[in-house]
């Protein structure tokens, strides 16, 4: 089933949340002169407008981007690459997260994106030409298996699945102990919803399980929409990088922050 098209979606609260959680760590991985590997499970098509009808139907962002960002400070790697974006693509655009590893990463470091979904993969190989970069039309734990441990072993998997498919909470405790065997160094990253019907619970029972060091991070809000399911969004690291938990803190208060 591939029915799911985040450009609907792009720039909502959860977004915010992922996106600049992601930012901050690639921006702190970048700090040191080693070369890393940024891999993606779940691409999708790396950028969005959000003056488009499909965003304008939803009018996802006005309750995310569009209210948050300037609760960021300038400086912050979310806001830098949220200017570089609009700077390249115009002042609606809004970069998905292979875009913004793209726009964080250097010449020595290397990228590796999947999207099964074949228009997204389409749309990705289009957003993404001109970048140095490996993009495949695969499952992407099937991919992340093939490479783990990647070349260079330092670095980060983010793994955003759209949970269309139930049995994804299921099987993603599993494809993340595989994939920690192969590669124990690597930061492993999971976006999940916090929906209505408390379907993560599960998922991270055995998540904080099989990684009892791991880091779990949730922001809640309200409904963007009148009857819609999602509550708030969470993200589970397995080998949090230094300074993390400080930077979701201040993340967590982006969100709580009134107006």
């Amino acid at each position: 089933m591939l029915s799911y098209q985040h450009h609907y979606h792009a720039g909502n609260p959860a977004d915010v949340h992922k996106h600049a959680a992601l930012a901050w760590v690639l921006s702190y991985l970048c700090q040191k002169p080693k070369p890393l590997s940024y891999i993606e499970t779940h691409a999708g098509r790396g950028l969005y407008d959000l003056g488009d009808a499909a965003a304008l139907k939803t009018g996802e962002a006005a309750q995310g981007v569009k209210r948050l960002e300037a609760r960021f400070a300038a400086d912050h790697p979310y806001r830098r690459c949220l200017t570089q974006t609009r700077a390249a693509h115009g002042a609606t655009a809004y970069p998905g997260s292979p875009l913004m590893a793209a726009l964080s990463l250097r010449s020595v470091d290397r990228l590796h994106l999947a999207e099964l979904h074949p228009g997204e993969h389409a749309h990705l190989r289009r957003n993404l030409a001109g970048y140095d970069v490996s993009i495949r039309q695969q499952d992407g734990f099937e991919m992340a298996q093939e490479i783990c441990p990647p070349t260079p072993r330092r670095g980060l998997l983010l793994a955003d699945p759209s949970y269309e498919v139930k049995t994804e909470y299921d099987s993603i405790p599993r494809h993340f102990a595989q994939i920690a065997r192969k590669w124990n160094v690597g930061i492993l990253m999971l976006w999940y919803p916090i929906l209505t019907s408390g379907a993560h619970e599960g998922m991270l029972t055995h998540l904080g399980a099989a990684f009892p060091e791991g880091l779990r991070h949730e922001v809640r809000f309200p409904p963007v929409r009148a009857g819609h399911r999602m509550l708030g969004s969470g993200l589970f690291v397995v080998n949090p990088p230094y300074g993390l938990e400080g930077e979701l803190a201040r993340i967590t208060e982006v969100f709580a922050a009134r107006g």
